[in-house]
């Protein structure tokens, strides 16, 4: 990855489009687009860049961006090859509606989650899923009856307490090419590399930074610390590998990118609030009493 990616994503004749995707990964490469973009996750699992905010992310996640937001999904390096990522996304236009939207009294409720999509929205609860079955709705439809489904999705939305800003509220947005550069670079090392050691002078050396001025840029982005961002993407993978239930917990340890257990341990609790022997077996009656 090098720069962002500009797309675009609707054909001039097309007030719309909703697609079904199905591929071996999420497109990998961050990139940003003129269009709002609707997308929920149904299979695949890995970490999500929306702006300033990196967290992972799983089947059954809703997501809403407004527009030239730079976001991507990007699966799990150990994805089997022979595993397919779906999902459904919705693409409509900057300009959707033009004046109605900004001048009529019964749009104000869209007019402002139009506003709100723009530090991009979470969607979960009661509306994620009524709004996930709107989408498969709308995969099927035909005509005028694919902007009523689409305007039902947006009202359920914008009338919805289920709805949470992505990005911070100072985010800066990444709008030039050194920044995107600087950003994928970094994005890309540590995917390929969170499971081992990761020295914060190689990974500063990488942009050409001091370690201290790359500490100090990573937190001003991403608005939290190295250290935490990397400790929270380690727990996130260990998560999985209890979840699995194949390994012991010393092996997830180590697999997971710590040498010791001891502060495996310790750093697990920091973010879950549990220790690894506790989720595991909190996972295992949870699935045990859903069979």
């Amino acid at each position: 990855m090098k720069s962002i990616v500009q797309k675009s994503a609707i054909p001039h004749s097309k007030l719309l489009v909703v697609k079904r995707l199905e591929e071996l990964n999420f497109d990998p490469s961050l990139h940003q687009h003129p269009e709002y973009q609707l997308f929920l996750v149904l299979k695949g699992w890995g970490t999500r860049f929306i702006g300033d905010n990196i967290k992972p992310f799983k089947p059954g996640d809703l997501v809403f961006t407004g527009p030239n937001l730079p976001h991507l999904w990007r699966n799990d390096p150990d994805t089997k090859k022979s595993s397919k990522t779906l999902g459904i996304v919705i693409y409509f236009p900057q300009n959707f509606l033009n004046e109605i939207i900004s001048s009529k009294e019964e749009m104000e409720n869209i007019r402002l989650l139009f506003e709100k999509a723009g530090r991009g929205l979470e969607i979960y609860g009661k509306t994620n899923k009524m709004v996930s079955k709107m989408m498969h709705e709308l995969l099927n439809a035909k005509g005028v009856s694919r902007l009523i489904i689409l305007l039902q999705i947006l009202n359920t939305i914008a009338d919805s307490t289920d709805c949470h800003p992505i990005t911070h509220v100072n985010y800066i947005p990444i709008n030039n090419k050194t920044e995107s550069d600087r950003m994928n670079k970094i994005y890309r090392y540590i995917m390929k590399n969170y499971r081992d050691k990761i020295s914060l002078e190689v990974i500063a050396e990488l942009i050409n930074m001091t370690p201290s001025s790359f500490s100090r840029y990573f937190k001003s982005r991403v608005n939290k610390s190295f250290s935490d961002f990397l400790k929270e993407l380690r727990i996130d993978y260990a998560r999985k590998l209890l979840n699995e239930n194949k390994i012991s917990i010393n092996s997830v340890s180590y697999d997971s990118g710590y040498t010791t257990l001891s502060n495996f341990n310790k750093q697990f609790k920091e973010v879950t609030g549990k220790t690894p022997l506790q989720y595991r077996n909190e996972y295992l009656k949870i699935r045990t009493e859903s069979i």
